[in-house]
């Protein structure tokens, strides 16, 4: 009879499958399904068999938490609102040893429970004692969670997903070459190394109560990776780093932050430091991708913890990186009441999905473990402990955060780096000519003091090589006519003009004769005239200019020639004229970089050109298109 009795009220296979809720609720699952386009895709991972291992009867840390976690999210429906739930494959050696030594990681494939004895030396080598127990299938759990880590920053990397989540993983204290804090193999290293591969600048952001040693001390001198940890330090408490001076060395000097705080902090506290700093971080370093650590020993009533958290408020926390839309992994860590730990994570898994959940836990096969809090997802967690974290204590903190912060002189890249000198460079300045350097002064004064000669695309071409030179006999080319430019850009232009004139006996059917065609007709020394140019500066004079330049040209050479004698009409046979030296009045090169239009030296020949300029002659033509 006692033993009836016994066996109906100590056993678990006697106990309904589900607890009579009474009058607590129960949570109906969503049956929606995620539309593939409609919010960021996130990946879900889970290794199959991840949360049956176990550490040992009294060990703290409970891979079972991880069954429970996954329990809740399947029986609120957040598989539906997931894009991609993965089973990864197991990390293989190489892929472990990316980062871990290899002689740690061979030690690690090849110690059990039976063979421990005479591994003993290597054991106290490796740190393998005490946190970091040897355990049946160590290795293949060590490689389940580390490739589902692998797989997500892979996922993250070729941009198939946006936020990747793997609760198993988040064993942030395992070091190189030993295990430290229940961690064997640092699974936040090799995905952050991974993420490398593509990405520039990754942040990493751990809010587990103990500081994230092993990711700290592994890119403690890379510039490429920047650590925050807020996390609990006095000293004493494990791991016993994460000093607010500790600021990293090397290239990786200021890229690391430790926010210490005390017992107790409470949510308000809390959000306000994590809010300011992971903004103000983000700002000034602007990661391309970013690792968050949501170790749930943070929360109230932890087992291990001292921190008056809620599960709304580490959830919040979760919300507030989520809202940066950067490539996001997310992690789990640290967290030893594993019903809490359970009901965080699956709050944080709903606001990564953007989905709703209510406060009613929906029925699981897990569902003894959450009785005493009547299935609640969000039951009363702070207020356990003693506050001893001052608002002049935190604002202190905020203020050397800052500091380090103004050390950051741009956001770091790999493209970063010190550039030796450039001789190509250095040969190329050389080269460059006069007017390159003008230019290098700026716009407003290239081109007032150029002096070397230029011709202009579409300009005559008069050299030995060229293709549509005429039987003719070649014109000399004339010393530059200015004229006004008309025509696109209506600006001022100064010209080269070529000596041509109509061929003997041919007159233009536009012209005007001389009033006195017998007379001597001074030449002027300047020719005015309006020319097509192109717009302002070194323009070019068309077919007008051209013809008056010639023409004023030529009555210069016949009137030194032949003192006296009547000068050229514009109907006289055209001889070549030969380049003549300067004349006294003839414009120098300074003094055509400068020009001076409506001058009052024009003399009554200048006016009588400006009648000539309105001749258009065929041949003009001719030598203006070409």
């Amino acid at each position: 009879m006692v033993r009836s009795t016994q066996a109906t009220t100590l056993t678990f296979s006697t106990s309904p499958y589900f607890h009579d809720r009474g009058q607590h609720g129960t949570a109906q699952p969503i049956t929606e399904r995620i539309n593939p386009h409609s919010r960021p895709i996130v990946s879900y991972y889970f290794p199959q068999g991840v949360g049956a291992q176990h550490y040992g009867e009294r060990h703290p840390m409970k891979p079972h938490r991880l069954s429970l976690t996954n329990a809740l999210v399947m029986g609120y429906g957040l598989d539906k609102q997931i894009h991609n739930i993965y089973d990864p494959r197991p990390a293989t050696q190489e892929e472990l040893e990316m980062y871990h030594d290899h002689d740690y990681i061979e030690f690690l494939s090849r110690v059990t429970p039976q063979t421990q004895t005479e591994m003993k030396q290597m054991i106290d080598s490796f740190n393998c004692i005490e946190d970091c127990p040897v355990f049946a299938d160590m290795y293949d759990f060590c490689r389940m969670y580390a490739g589902a880590s692998l797989a997500g920053a892979r996922k993250l990397c070729s941009g198939t997903t946006d936020i990747a989540i793997n609760w198993s993983g988040g064993l942030h204290h395992a070091k190189r070459g030993e295990a430290s804090g229940f961690c064997y193999v640092n699974d936040i290293v090799l995905a952050i190394l991974e993420l490398l591969r593509y990405h520039p600048r990754v942040l990493y952001i751990d809010i587990d109560i103990h500081h994230g040693d092993g990711v700290e001390l592994a890119f403690y001198q890379s510039n490429r990776v920047m650590t925050v940890s807020f996390h609990k330090y006095t000293g004493d408490f494990f791991p016993g780093t994460g000093k607010l001076d500790d600021n990293g060395s090397g290239p990786g000097r200021h890229f690391c932050m430790n926010v210490p705080l005390q017992d107790g902090i409470d949510d308000e506290m809390y959000l306000t430091i994590f809010k300011t700093v992971i903004d103000d971080t983000v700002t000034a370093f602007r990661p391309s991708a970013i690792v968050l650590q949501c170790g749930a020993d943070s929360l109230g009533c932890d087992r291990l913890g001292a921190f008056n958290l809620s599960i709304a408020a580490h959830g919040e926390c979760v919300n507030f990186v989520r809202k940066y839309n950067v490539p996001l992994l997310v992690v789990g860590g640290g967290g030893y009441t594993i019903k809490n730990v359970s009901r965080c994570w699956t709050y944080e898994t709903s606001v990564l999905v953007g989905a709703e959940i209510p406060d009613e836990l929906p029925q699981t096969v897990y569902d003894a473990f959450f009785a005493d809090s009547h299935w609640k997802l969000h039951p009363p967690l702070t207020g356990k402990v003693d506050n001893q974290n001052t608002p002049a204590s935190l604002k202190r903190i905020t203020m050397s955060i800052r500091n380090k912060l103004r050390f950051l002189q741009g956001a770091p890249s790999v493209a970063m780096q010190e550039v030796p000198p450039d001789l190509q460079g250095l040969l190329a300045d050389e080269d460059r000519n006069g007017e390159e350097r003008d230019e290098e002064k700026g716009t407003g004064q290239a081109g007032q003091i150029r002096n070397d000669r230029h011709i202009g695309r579409g300009e005559f071409f008069d050299a030995d090589d060229d293709n549509d030179a005429d039987d003719a006999p070649p014109s000399t080319r004339g010393r530059r006519g200015r004229g006004r430019g008309r025509g696109r850009g209506r600006g001022r232009g100064r010209g080269r003009a070529a000596a041509a004139a109509p061929v003997e006996g041919e007159t233009s059917p536009t012209s005007t004769p001389n009033a006195d065609d017998g007379d001597d007709a001074p030449a002027p020394s300047r020719g005015k005239g309006r020319g097509r140019g192109r717009g302002r500066g070194r323009g070019r004079a068309r077919a007008r200019g051209r013809a008056v330049a010639a023409a004023a040209r030529e009555s210069t050479t016949t009137q030194e020639t032949v003192d006296g004698s009547t000068s050229a009409t514009p109907t006289e046979t055209p001889t070549p004229v030969e380049e003549l030296p300067t004349p006294v009045d003839a414009p120098t090169p300074s003094d055509a970089a400068l020009p001076r239009f409506g001058s009052k030296g024009t003399s009554d020949a200048g006016k009588q050109d400006d009648k000539q300029m309105d001749v258009d002659s065929d041949t003009a033509m001719e030598i203006d298109d070409d």
